[in-house]
């Protein structure tokens, strides 16, 4: 599979790396405008041809897949261009800058039978996998809520916010685990800085009274990457900073008999013990991508298509218009 890689900033150097590095791929060029990103991506990669130029990428027979690697103002333009030529596509999230250019690419991908995927990496780490084994195999219970800390200082952008920016790991998350469409958002934030949002909270009600809520900062004095998950029987707590214990799971809850009148409710909590699985040692993005090449092979959906980018796309500009309006309850 033959690839050509258009953006060689912070996270392009290890799309290539992986690329290059997983059997049956191949970059063949990378395209960035950057003087200087363009030296370093020739020095590292001496036998990759590197250009300013994106159309080189995009037209050459040659190529087979287009990764996308750029602000999520071009993602669509280039994204376009690439199916137009024939070009699978990988696409680094958020998917794209509003939902109509998401149902845009998605149509145009299936007229021309290619495949989108969009860089939702986190759904090949072991510790969202290890949760969604649990969940499938009922060992939380009834889902309740997912909570999420994602706040650090920086990497501050220019042309989104920090939902866009840090949001999209946790809604892509929600969005595999959950299996279902939120109905309603409500977003709060502020801009201190440089006229975008640099401090959020998004809440998010699902059906089946599952409520999720994240909160993400550019402007934390300490980096965090903390997310719970209550179930009825037991409960998860993922730190993705710990180097050894990532997952934690609790057999902790809360019992409640009702015994003859509503101000008879007993509450009891019950705790049991504390384990930690062992999680595989695996580099997500390796994974991802090994994937979307066998997903272009087989002919089959990824599971983070172009779909679940939509999906979500909607559920910023939902929080995006929830924001405006200091907070109100937005409908999906």
């Amino acid at each position: 599979m033959n690839f050509g890689v258009i953006g060689y900033g912070y996270w392009g150097p290890n799309v290539v790396r992986n690329l290059t590095n997983i059997e049956g791929s191949r970059v063949v060029a990378i395209a960035e405008l950057s003087a200087k990103a363009r030296h370093h991506a020739q020095k590292a990669h001496p036998g990759i041809r590197v250009t300013s130029d994106t159309a080189e990428l995009i037209t050459s027979p040659d190529i087979d897949a287009i990764a996308v690697i750029t602000p999520v103002w071009t993602h669509y333009e280039l994204a376009k261009a690439a199916l137009e030529n024939g070009k699978h596509v990988f696409v680094e999230k958020p998917f794209t800058s509003t939902a109509a250019q998401g149902e845009t690419l998605i149509e145009l991908a299936r007229k021309k039978n290619l495949k989108i995927m969009v860089d939702h990496t986190f759904l090949f780490t072991g510790a969202v996998r290890k949760i969604c084994q649990l969940l499938a195999e009922g060992t939380l219970g009834k889902l309740y809520y997912y909570d999420s800390t994602r706040v650090n200082l920086g990497l501050f952008q220019h042309d989104i916010n920090v939902l866009w920016d840090l949001a999209p790991h946790d809604l892509s998350i929600m969005d595999y685990l959950i299996q279902a469409d939120p109905e309603a958002v409500v977003a709060t934030g502020q801009s201190h800085l440089n006229g975008h949002e640099d401090v959020a909270y998004m809440t998010l009600y699902f059906p089946d009274q599952v409520i999720a809520h994240i909160n993400v900062n550019w402007l934390s004095p300490v980096k965090v990457r903390t997310t719970l998950i209550g179930g009825e029987t037991r409960m998860v707590v993922w730190n993705d900073l710990e180097a050894d214990e990532k997952l934690k799971i609790y057999d902790k809850g809360v019992n409640i008999t009702n015994q003859e009148g509503v101000y008879d409710l007993l509450v009891s909590y019950r705790s049991g013990d504390m384990y930690a699985p062992q999680l595989p040692q695996v580099e997500a993005l390796r994974e991802e991508l090994s994937y979307f090449i066998d997903c272009i092979s087989s002919g089959a959906d990824p599971h983070n298509d172009g779909c679940a980018g939509l999906r979500v796309v909607k559920m910023l500009e939902a929080a995006s218009e929830s924001m405006k309006k200091r907070g109100e309850l937005v409908y999906l």
